[in-house]
């Protein structure tokens, strides 16, 4: 479900289209919580390290990494599915239309259902036992 400001019809089914496939996140950068950035950061970090790489250069690597991270996980600054050059962003697709996004959910089909679990020894003792109690 996308909440779009301006547009047309068509620009609210592409985006919830881009949404069911690119699976973002949330929409910009300020959705994504600061722990996550650090983890991204510490393994930049790590990697760049273990790749032999100087210190001094460590930090802007990683800051590198993450913004790489944020164009990946965030709606605005994801590579739009249906872009026909493969570059044109959501962002720059909104501006070209005229339009912004409020916000947007991703439902998943079966997310948040409870599997019941049985035991089937159990069940089929508690079968017998009924069974033996009727005679």
């Amino acid at each position: 479900m996308v909440d779009v400001i301006g547009g047309d019809e068509q620009l609210g089914k592409d985006l919830a289209m881009h949404i069911a496939a690119s699976k973002p996140k949330s929409l910009d950068a300020s959705g994504v919580s600061a722990e996550l950035l650090d983890t991204e950061r510490r393994v930049a970090i790590e990697k760049a390290r273990e790749a032999g790489k100087p210190e001094a250069m460590l930090e802007k690597i990683a800051e590198g990494t993450v913004q790489k991270y944020l164009k990946d996980v965030t709606l605005l600054g994801q590579v739009f599915v249906k872009a026909e050059d493969g570059k044109q962003t959501i962002e720059q697709l909104l501006k070209a239309k005229g339009a912004a996004v409020a916000g947007f959910t991703l439902f998943m089909v079966g997310e948040g259902i409870e599997k019941k679990v049985d035991d089937f020894a159990a069940e089929v003792a508690a079968q017998a036992a009924a069974a033996a109690a009727k005679k």
